[in-house]
């Protein structure tokens, strides 16, 4: 069986993102989303059981992808769920820079495990979770950018976080 892990802090998952998964889950045979679960970075809108809920709203018609939180080095997560393909998404060239720096890091610290990149639809190549937090929290439209299914827990978010 192909298992790949797509890992990221996903705060909060976006169409790019869902456009990623969905298509790895039609090349693989099963997709582990690896959350981030960095307790030293606190600028993280949504806590990570709050981000796993909104993921698995997102996927649930995907049956062969499952969500899962992990804290420490990727290849730890990695091994221990017996995993040997990484998924990395690039949209632009300062992605590749940071993510193929990242690869051959892992890479060093395990050789058994490969990274690959895949590009997200280019309708979204210009959207990061970044970005969709800083433009929802200024009044601005991102329906177009995060899946119908989490939109108004992210506006509900926000606006408990402005009050």
């Amino acid at each position: 069986m192909k298992k790949i892990i797509y890992p990221g802090s996903f705060d909060p998952i976006t169409n790019g993102h869902l456009d990623i998964i969905k298509r790895a889950s039609k090349l693989f045979d099963h997709v582990i989303i690896g959350i981030v679960c960095n307790k030293d970075k606190s600028n993280y809108l949504f806590n990570h059981t709050e981000r796993k809920e909104l993921i698995e709203k997102s996927i649930k018609d995907l049956n062969n992808v499952e969500v899962k939180k992990f804290s420490g080095l990727l290849i730890d997560f990695a091994q221990s769920e017996n995993v040997n393909l990484i998924i990395r998404g690039i949209r632009v060239l300062s992605d590749f820079e940071y993510e193929f720096r990242m690869a051959l890091m892992n890479r060093k610290l395990n050789d058994k495990i490969t990274t690959l990149f895949m590009m997200p639809n280019e309708k979204y190549t210009h959207i990061s979770s970044s970005l969709i937090k800083e433009v929802a929290i200024l009044g601005g439209d991102i329906k177009s950018y995060v899946p119908d299914a989490i939109l108004n827990d992210i506006m509900n978010k926000i606006n408990e976080k402005s009050t």
